[in-house]
Parts: structure tokens; sequence; C-alpha cells
């Protein structure tokens, strides 16, 4: 298992209400931003257990599904339907993106 998976579920457990606030103006981007997030844990968990070529489109897929993520939260800003997001959560994400990064290259 990727140490980063750590951080990943962090991500997850500090965009629970983010999600929420989310939801009560874009039910879909709401939607779209869960799948995401949880993406990113599901394909590092399933790269941890895979070997060779497997493992790094998993970790390739994790690593598209965490810049999804930070997409859906510029779009939610954008949209004004959050003022800003947490500097912290988005240099967890920044750190998931970049680890992942470096495993699938």
């Amino acid at each position: 298992m990727l140490r980063i998976y750590a951080v990943v579920l962090e991500v997850l457990r500090e965009l629970r209400p983010v999600v929420v606030a989310i939801e009560a103006k874009d039910r879909d981007l709401a939607r779209q931003l869960r799948r995401a997030a949880t993406s990113v844990a599901l394909n590092c968990e399933e790269g941890s257990g895979s070997r060779g070529g497997t493992r790094r489109e998993r970790y390739r897929t994790a690593l598209g599904s965490a810049r999804e993520t930070t997409a859906c939260l510029q779009c939610a800003v954008a949209l004004g339907y959050v003022d800003e997001v947490d500097v912290g959560l988005l240099d967890k994400l920044d750190h998931v993106r970049a680890v992942l990064s470096k495993v699938s290259a």
C-alpha cells in the first residue's frame, strides 16, 4: 500500500462539508466530485495489489481522478457554489498528485 493512501483518506474526510455545500447548489457536480475523490482511493488500493503495467495504470487512473477532484473544486469556486476551498486541503491534493505522478511514470 502506498503511504499516500492515508492522505487520500484525509482528503476524503475533509471534502465531506464541501460536497454538502456544493450539493445544495449543484447535485451533479457534487456527485462527480464524490466519485472522482473516491476513485483516487480505490485505484490507489487496486494498484497496490497489482504488478507491473497494471499497477502503473491504476496509479495513472488515480492521478487522473485526483486532477478531476481538483477541477471539480475549482469549478465550484468559479460558479460561486463555495467561497473558497481550504488551502490545506488543496495542498494535500497537490501532494497526492505529485506522488501519483512519480509512481505512474
